[in-house]
C-alpha cells in the first residue's frame, strides 16, 4: 500500500490540491465563474451560516462532476441500525457484551454499512439532539458505494483489522489503535483487509471538540498538531453499472444511484474535514500525591451541550501509564454517575475487569447505576505494597 500523506492540525484552515491537477485551487476567490480545469465549486457547511467565527466550519471542493448528479433517493432497509429506544425496556442493569462475532465471508459478506449494529443511545436524530452508539464487523470492502451521514458525526474506532477509508477530502489509513471522525455530510467508503471489528459514537447535533485545558494550561492531553487531515485525492471514474450513495436521513438508509465516481474533488480548501489520530499520543495527567483525579482527566475529544460544563458526549480513554499516588486505592473508584458510561476494549486487560471483559466486547453502566472494581481487583488493590508502576501496560480502553 502506497504512503499515504496528511496535514496536521485540530480544526485548521488548511488547502489542498492533487499533483496530478496543478493550480485547481482558485486564488482569491471561492466561486469563480470559471473554475480551474472546468471545474464545479461545490460548498460543504457544517455549520449554520451565521455561526460565530470560532464555531463556523465549512469547505469549499472543486470537483469534476457536482454532487447533485443523482437518481432520486429510494429507502433501504437499515438492518440492525436504530434509534427507537423503546423498542427494548429500560434496563438499569450493569451490562456487559462478549466480543462480538465476525461472521466468515464464506459464510455472510458484510461491509461496514451492512455490519453496523447499534448497540445503544439517548435522544433522536429528528431533533439534533442526542447519541447512539453502534458496533461495525465486517469483512468485505464496500464496492461501488459509499456512506454519508445526515444526522451527525460518526467518531470510529476500530479494534481489530485496519480500514482504509476514502473521503471527498482523500484517502485516510486508520489502525487499531487509531480514531477518526467523519463528520456530518461528508462521503466515504470502507476498504478493509479481512475479519474487522470496532466501535462508533455518534453525536447529534454538535460536532467534536478539544476538551478545554484550564489549569492544565496551553498543553496536555489530546495536542492539536496530533490530529492529522487527508491530502486532495481524486478518481475521475465511470461506473456504468451504478455508484450507489447511502444517507443516512432521521436514522433511516436511503440510496441513490448515479453513473459516476463521488470521490472526483481534485483539489478543496476549508476547516470541515475528516480527521485521524493515534491514541499513543495522548499526554496523560495523573495523580503525583494522593487520591484521583476523575476520569474527565483521559478525554480526548468531547461534543459540548448547550449546557456549559455537560457534554453530549465525551471520547475518553485509560491508556498506560504511572501510578504513584500514596496511601490510595489505585485502581477506578466505586462510582454512581449523572451521565452513562459505555466502554469498550481495543486492546489488553482492563485493570478494573480483568476477567470476562475482553477485547472486541463492551459494558454499559447507565446513569446512577453503581459500578466500580470486581472483589479480586479490590482485594488485591487493598492489599497490595504501593510503589511506583506502570498501570495498564498493553492496554487500551475507551469509553
Amino acid at each position: 500500500m502506497t504512503s499515504l500523506k496528511y496535514m496536521s492540525g485540530f480544526g485548521n484552515e488548511h488547502a489542498s490540491e492533487d499533483p496530478r491537477y496543478p493550480g485547481a485551487l482558485p486564488e482569491g476567490q471561492n466561486n469563480p465563474q470559471v473554475c480551474p480545469y472546468g471545474l464545479y465549486a461545490e460548498q460543504l457547511s457544517g455549520s449554520a451560516f451565521t455561526c460565530p467565527r470560532a464555531t463556523n466550519r465549512r469547505s469549499w471542493l472543486y470537483r469534476i462532476l457536482p454532487s447533485v448528479c443523482h437518481k432520486p433517493f429510494q429507502p433501504l432497509q437499515e438492518g440492525h441500525l436504530t434509534h427507537n429506544w423503546d423498542e427494548v425496556e429500560p434496563d438499569p442493569n450493569q451490562l456487559r457484551w462478549k466480543p462480538f462475532e465476525i461472521p466468515k465471508a464464506s459464510q455472510n459478506k458484510l461491509d461496514f454499512v451492512s455490519g453496523l449494529h447499534t448497540l445503544c443511545g439517548a435522544g433522536e436524530p429528528r431533533g439534533r439532539n442526542g447519541i447512539a452508539i453502534h458496533i461495525f464487523v465486517c469483512n468485505t470492502s464496500m464496492l461501488d458505494r459509499c456512506l454519508y451521514n445526515s444526522d451527525g458525526d460518526f467518531l470510529i474506532v476500530p479494534q481489530q483489522g485496519k480500514l482504509l477509508i476514502t473521503t471527498e477530502f482523500g484517502k485516510m489509513l486508520v489502525e487499531p489503535n487509531e480514531i477518526c471522525v467523519i463528520q456530518q455530510g461528508m462521503r466515504f467508503s470502507v476498504e478493509v483487509f479481512g475479519e474487522t471489528r470496532g466501535y462508533i459514537l455518534e453525536v447529534y447535533g454538535a460536532h467534536f471538540e478539544l476538551p478545554d485545558l484550564g489549569p492544565i494550561g496551553a498543553n496536555g492531553l489530546a495536542n492539536p498538531r496530533d490530529f492529522l487531515v487527508p491530502v486532495a485525492w481524486y478518481e475521475d471514474r465511470k461506473i456504468p453499472r451504478g455508484y450507489t450513495v447511502i444517507s443516512k436521513y432521521q436514522g433511516k438508509l436511503f440510496t441513490a444511484q448515479q453513473d459516476f465516481s463521488p470521490f472526483n474533488v481534485v483539489a478543496w480548501h476549508g476547516n470541515y474535514t475528516p480527521y485521524k489520530y493515534h491514541l499513543e499520543n495522548f499526554m496523560v495527567i495523573n495523580s503525583v500525591a494522593f487520591d484521583h483525579a476523575d476520569p474527565s482527566i483521559f478525554t480526548v475529544l468531547t461534543a459540548k451541550s448547550t449546557r456549559p460544563g455537560v457534554a453530549i458526549a465525551d471520547f475518553v480513554i485509560f491508556p498506560p501509564r504511572w501510578g504513584v499516588a500514596n496511601n490510595t486505592f489505585r485502581p477506578p473508584y466505586y462510582h454512581r454517575n449523572c451521565m452513562s458510561e459505555f466502554m469498550g476494549l481495543i486492546k489488553g486487560h482492563y485493570e478494573a475487569k480483568e476477567e470476562g471483559f475482553q477485547p472486541g466486547g463492551a459494558s454499559l453502566h447507565s446513569m446512577m447505576t453503581p459500578h466500580g472494581p470486581d472483589a479480586d481487583c479490590f482485594e488485591k488493590a487493598s492489599k497490595a505494597k504501593l510503589e511506583p508502576e506502570r498501570v495498564a501496560e498493553g492496554t487500551m480502553a475507551q469509553s
